[in-house]
């Protein structure tokens, strides 16, 4: 029994083995693995160990070579190489690529390994990028959810992406928001936006809880009434005609209507105290109102003034609006949440201003720097007893000082950032959208607690840090709103920016295209990155194009306006090309945010360093009186320096080098050659290139031209001058008068020329040659022709060979052709005339004989020149002698 019993025990027990081994098995991912972690940890170190040993293996070259001339590593190599290339093969065939890995030619096998390699890798990595985006709750192929009230097929208003349920990632994609069919908001304003370029007049005309009135200006409506030749300009252009005429209000025109308030605020005891956070409902349970009517914002401004505290945020368009819109309000109490249509309700927003400027009640902001500015520009609201939370996290010196992150920390919501580009004009807002701007204030008032409590706490219960938030809060409640002026160096901060180097040319398109989008976008009420984005404006001046379809190619995609407008674009290019060619150096001005230039205060400089002080500059004085006088590249004060002018000694005058000049004078001038007077011309020819950087003097310059900037001579510099147009056409004119004189003075001395070589052809005519005389003489009787001894200093000139050369043409075109030719009879001719006095060289090279680049010294009959023997004589050149077997050889 107790045997039977051991049995089914021992039975039992591998049954139950058995029974967990097979649980085991069907709950494995694969076979030998329990889950992925375990499959990615054993794949990794196979990964690694390959990688290893693959670095082990001998590099190509002298050692595997050597290792490859052995039999065994040659077939070990092959068979290792077959075997991964049929796992290699596998893998693809898996995948659904192209597996043809080991049937490859032998030539180009290698190569096309390669490329089916490559291809496999990417169609592997694809599929893996998709399984992780899935993974983490990402779906590619998830049609676009449209908002309520737009129906339309085939019409996409908006799109954006949701995030997966349950997944926790953060990559998530953020896409703009747009709306293409919203019908501009600016059409339904009841007062037009003003886009003129004037400095921005406060709209305040009611100030309630005001310690001190509104100033008579903003409360006067007949003030703007009494200007009826001011009808035909701007309602702003108008007042601040008004005000320069009359010189009443301009300083309360621009003052912060509530400066007095804010500079006597005190912050109150209970502010500085540590509060008990209250812990905000959840969104579900929280009541919702949305305001479009007057009705309701008259209730929602009563619900204000009784509270203590409420949470405020904006949502803001600038894209199709010059200078932005303002499209929701969101405020939040600790019961209620609230958003205000501000594009329907505009012109009646100045009725929160009664609990905006209480200062009893505590307004809560997260960055409220632009959000000030833009309930002044819009609505004529102003906010007393601001505290900013984004103050405050920096003084807490928290991670990130952003609002999701105030969420993260302290709520625990994960807020959903991807409307935050979205075109807050859709009517009706999806529910989405809805919730994402309820989220900006639902959670600040507990999140203002909680930093008052940590501000309190870090330091150590001590109100200083919190009162510094307070402060640092109501400074940004004190800006103002500046509305953006375009002058005519507006260009040249953005161009600062881009960090380009252009030319003159270039500049002045970007000049010009930056001063049409200015206005195109204050007519149109678009902002200027709709009419002309900066870095097509940055192509479109770089490349100049010559022909309209180029400036459309600089833009990708093309702007409508841009499209419209492209005649008057093409136009502008054409007028910046028309400006010469050079490299701009933009003169530093004394504008905002640009340190003047500095004057050297040192003295001396060298007399040969021009770039200083221009020729024109300086003063022609006695040398005792020779002023030093301090020059400046770039210098804007150029006729004060003329005035102040210190009388000490020094070197001023400019240095010229006089060795290769020649001074010439008009009986100079006149006696030049013809060759000389074309190396003239040619020398004339060549202009410098850098004339127009050199220090010029009488150089006609405009004295407007110097301050305006616009011209050339403003934008390269005071000091270097550019040669006028006229002085150009004047070098021009002298040049050609230069020309005409030269070709006048060349013509008269070829006709000279011409008459004096007619005349001596006209004498030698009649002349007999030496042929013909030896001719005649040998018919007349074969007597010698003896020779005639002149008087005593009395020579005959040898003609030149080229005068006999063309005495001789004349002579063979005068000659008349014989009657008969009979050859003459050499046999009785007397060679001797022939053979002159010509002493007979050898062939041979004799190193002793002077060089023929010498004159040779005739030595009268009888007399032997023995300079060879050694005897020294008289008519021996110096230093020619032959002394000392010394051989003289002829020089090269």
């Amino acid at each position: 029994m107790k045997s039977t019993k051991n049995r089914y025990s021992a039975n039992s027990c591998r049954q139950d083995s058995n029974s967990e081994t097979n649980e085991e098995e069907n709950g494995e991912l694969c076979p030998g693995f329990k889950d992925v972690d375990a499959f990615v940890k054993y794949g990794l170190g196979a990964v690694l160990s390959a990688t290893k040993a693959s670095a082990g293996l001998p590099q190509a070259g002298d050692e595997y070579d050597f290792y490859r001339s052995f039999p065994g590593f040659q077939e070990f190599c092959e068979s290792q190489g077959d075997g991964l290339l049929h796992c290699m093969s596998q893998i693809m065939q898996h995948h659904g690529c192209r597996s043809h890995v080991r049937d490859q030619n032998k030539l180009t096998g290698l190569e096309e390994r390669f490329d089916l390699v490559v291809d496999s890798n990417d169609v592997i990595l694809e599929r893996a990028g998709i399984l992780l985006d899935e993974a983490d709750g990402v779906n590619r192929n998830q049609q676009p959810v449209m908002p309520a009230g737009f129906q339309p097929p085939k019409i996409v208003v908006s799109s954006w992406n949701r995030k997966g349920p349950g997944s926790g990632s953060r990559s998530e994609t953020f896409r703009l928001l747009h709306a293409k069919n919203v019908t501009r908001p600016q059409l339904k304003f009841k007062e037009r936006i003003d886009n003129s370029n004037t400095p921005f007049i406060p709209k305040i005309f009611i100030k309630p809880n005001a310690r001190k009135p509104l100033p008579a200006y903003f409360t006067n409506k007949q003030i703007r009434k009494e200007r009826p030749e001011d009808l035909d300009v701007p309602a702003a252009l108008a007042d601040l005609i008004h005000q320069q005429r009359t010189q009443e209000h301009v300083d309360d025109m621009f003052a912060h209507p509530y400066q007095y308030e804010l500079d006597h605020l005190s912050t109150q005891e209970k502010l500085l105290s540590k509060p008990e956070p209250q812990m905000y409902k959840p969104m579900a349970e929280t009541k919702f109102s949305f305001i479009d009517s007057l009705e309701d914002l008259v209730a929602l401004n009563e619900k204000l003034c009784k509270l203590s505290e409420f949470a405020v945020d904006l949502e803001h368009h600038s894209y199709r609006s010059f200078l932005g819109l303002t499209c929701l309000m969101q405020i939040s109490t600790r019961e209620e949440d609230f958003i205000i249509d501000t594009l329907e309700l505009r012109s009646e927003m100045y009725i929160l201003n009664e609990a905006f400027t209480d200062p009893s009640i505590v307004k809560v902001f997260h960055g409220a720097d632009s959000d000030i500015e833009w309930l002044q520009r819009d609505f004529g609201l102003y906010v007393v007893n601001l505290f900013d939370t984004h103050q405050a996290s920096r003084a807490l010196n928290l991670a990130r000082h952003s609002l999701d992150h105030l969420l993260k920390h302290f709520c625990s919501v994960d807020s959903d950032k991807r409307y935050q580009l979205a075109d807050w004009r859709i009517r009706p807002l999806p529910d989405e959208m809805v919730q994402y701007a309820r989220t900006d204030t639902h959670y600040l008032l507990y999140i203002y607690d909680c930093v008052k409590v940590q501000l309190l706490d870090f330091n150590h219960s001590q109100p200083g840090l919190l009162q510094s938030v307070w402060n640092k809060s109501k400074d940004i409640s004190l800006k103002k709103y500046v509305k953006p002026i375009y002058t005519e160096e507006s260009y040249l901060e953005l161009q600062r920016k881009q960090k380009k180097s252009l030319n003159t040319q270039q500049l002045t398109a970007f000049r010009l295209l930056f001063a049409w989008r200015d206005k195109l976008a204050r007519q149109e009420d678009e902002s200027t990155g709709f009419v002309l984005p900066t870095h097509m404006m940055n192509k479109i001046s770089e490349e100049l194009p010559k022909e309209p379809q180029g400036i459309i190619a600089c833009c990708n995609p093309v702007p409508p306006l841009v499209r419209q407008q492209v005649n008057e674009l093409h136009l502008l290019v054409q007028q910046a090309r028309e400006m010469p060619l050079l490299k701009a150096e933009i003169a530093a001005q004394k504008t905002k945010g640009l340190t003047p230039i500095k004057k050297p205060e040192v003295m001396l400089f060298g007399p040969h360093d021009t770039s200083r002080v221009s020729e024109s500059d300086l003063l022609h004085l006695s040398p005792g009186e020779l002023p030093v006088k301090q020059g400046m590249l770039f210098s804007e004060d150029e006729h004060k320096m003329d005035i102040d002018v210190q009388k000490t000694s020094g070197l001023l005058a400019p240095a010229k080098i006089t060795l290769f000049q020649e001074v010439e004078t008009k009986d100079a001038q006149k006696s030049l050659s013809v060759a000389q007077m074309k190396a003239r011309q040619i020398t004339e020819s060549f202009q410098n290139p850098f004339r127009m950087y050199l220090p010029s003097k009488d150089v006609h310059v405009n004295k407007n031209a110097k301050f305006d900037p616009s011209s050339k001579i403003f934008e390269i510099s005071k000091r270097w001058k550019l040669q006028s147009i006229e002085q150009q056409q004047k070098e021009m004119e002298a040049k050609k008068k230069a020309k005409e004189e030269a070709k006048e003075q060349a013509r008269k001395a070829t006709e000279e020329r011409n008459k004096a070589k007619q005349s001596y052809q006209e004498s030698l005519q009649n002349v007999v040659t030496v042929r013909q005389q030896a001719a005649e003489s040998a018919k007349s009787g074969g007597k010698k022709r003896e020779r005639v001894d002149g008087e005593v200093g009395e020579l005959t000139p040898k003609p030149s060979k080229k005068l006999m050369k063309s005495a001789e043409k004349p002579q063979k075109t005068e000659a008349t052709p014989q009657e008969s030719f009979k050859p003459f009879d050499y046999s009785q001719s007397d060679l001797k005339v022939f053979a002159g006095t010509k002493s007979k060289d050898s062939t041979q090279f004799d190193p002793n004989r002077q060089d023929e680049g010498f004159k040779k010294k005739k030595f009268p009959k009888g007399q032997k020149n023995n300079s060879a023997a050694g005897n020294r004589s008289m008519s021996f050149l110096a230093g020619k002698s032959d002394r000392g077997f010394r051989h003289n050889w002829p020089k090269r």
